[in-house]
């Protein structure tokens, strides 16, 4: 790799922590630094774990340009922070929301600037609006709502979601800081020459994902699976038949070692990337595999009202990145399950806590 000084934001998260692992294995000789603010629980367990690899740990916080300073020089920025949840501000002040993935994202794009350096974004699938997803054709099997081979609006296709889907409509406090920090993104590339590359990830998951109700859903159904508790089918009839493509943070950091060996190729590029038709499934789909990998069954409730800012159904149309680069996802969802399986009961005492 031809960088010699990666800065990852949102380090000690899940996202971060491991491309910052995957990074140090792969290139020893990288000087890999990492900023966060330790905001999610759990997240203060990877600092041993950066700590043992040889990466820099720094405390601080985005929102605050002193914080990043405080990491020095850097030739690429993998900008992973960003408050998750889609419900954030819904039913509270979106003032961290907006501060977190708006404001500090302009400030990690004035860091690259200044240093003159190189930045993938991490955005979010969820830039795409609510309603046109919600009111497209779909139909339903005995364990998942599928699309309908019918569609009226272009971008939406039996392959899933493309980056041609209409961004007109509302998409959620969330989805909204995400797809304003990629116009300015855009923006910077245009006007001060950096070199940058905009991934729209879908459910990203895998081991050391602290996993809550309102994201990180895969780890949070084993975890359940383990630990017990309550989980419900929310909304759509309450039959758990909803569907997310699911992407391993490996098979992530694979396309980013691919996209930065020619980042002048893909300068200014903007991709969607998640799972695929064929990395997907439904809860109730998630529900029977986490049976299987746990050999635990638990009571799961039904509840027919949609949740606020849900939707139905997202599926990536990967045809774009794959094209432009040949990356396809490898781990399928039953390998996926048994890892976080496994890294759970490997932690029980650690992670119980945190995740039951």
């Amino acid at each position: 790799m031809k960088y010699k000084k990666l800065l990852i934001t949102g380090g000690a998260g899940f996202v971060g922590s491991n491309l910052a692992m995957f990074f140090k294995k792969d290139f020893p000789d990288c000087e890999i630094s990492v900023l966060d603010n330790l905001k999610r629980r759990g997240s203060e367990l990877n600092l041993k774990r950066l700590k043992a690899v040889g990466i820099n740990f720094i405390h601080g916080d985005i929102r605050n340009q002193e914080d990043i300073k405080s990491a020095g020089s850097f030739d690429l920025m993998i900008e992973c922070s960003a408050e998750p949840s889609v419900l954030a501000g819904i039913n509270e002040s979106p003032e961290y929301l907006v501060n977190t993935n708006l404001v500090g994202a302009i400030n990690c794009f004035e860091a690259v600037r200044k240093n003159n350096a190189h930045i993938i974004f991490l955005s979010s699938s969820r830039v795409y609006p609510i309603k046109t997803i919600s009111e497209l054709n779909y139909i339903e099997t005995n364990t998942r709502i599928e699309l309908a081979k019918e569609q009226k609006i272009n971008g939406a296709s039996s392959k899933g979601f493309s980056e041609k889907l209409p961004l007109d409509g509302t998409r959620s406090l969330y989805g909204a800081t995400k797809l304003c920090a990629e116009l300015l993104l855009q923006e910077y590339i245009n006007t001060y020459g950096i070199k940058g590359i905009i991934n729209r990830c879908g459910v990203l998951t895998g081991p050391w994902q602290m996993g809550k109700v309102d994201q990180g859903v895969i780890v949070l159904w084993v975890a359940r699976h383990i630990f017990g508790g309550n989980l419900s089918y929310i909304g759509y009839g309450g039959e758990g038949k909803q569907v997310r493509d699911i992407l391993h943070v490996k098979d992530l950091y694979e396309l980013l070692t691919i996209q930065l060996k020619n980042i002048d190729k893909h300068n200014g590029s903007i991709y969607n990337v998640g799972g695929g038709h064929k990395v997907s499934i439904s809860l109730k789909e998630l529900t029977k595999l986490c049976e299987t990998a746990t050999k635990n069954k638990i009571e799961i409730k039904n509840i027919t009202e949609t949740r606020t800012a849900d939707i139905p159904y997202y599926i990536t149309d990967n045809s774009k990145i794959t094209k432009a680069t040949g990356w396809e996802p490898k781990i399928l969802p039953e390998k996926i399950i048994k890892e976080i399986t496994d890294w759970i009961n490997e932690n029980f005492d650690k992670l119980k806590p945190i995740l039951s």
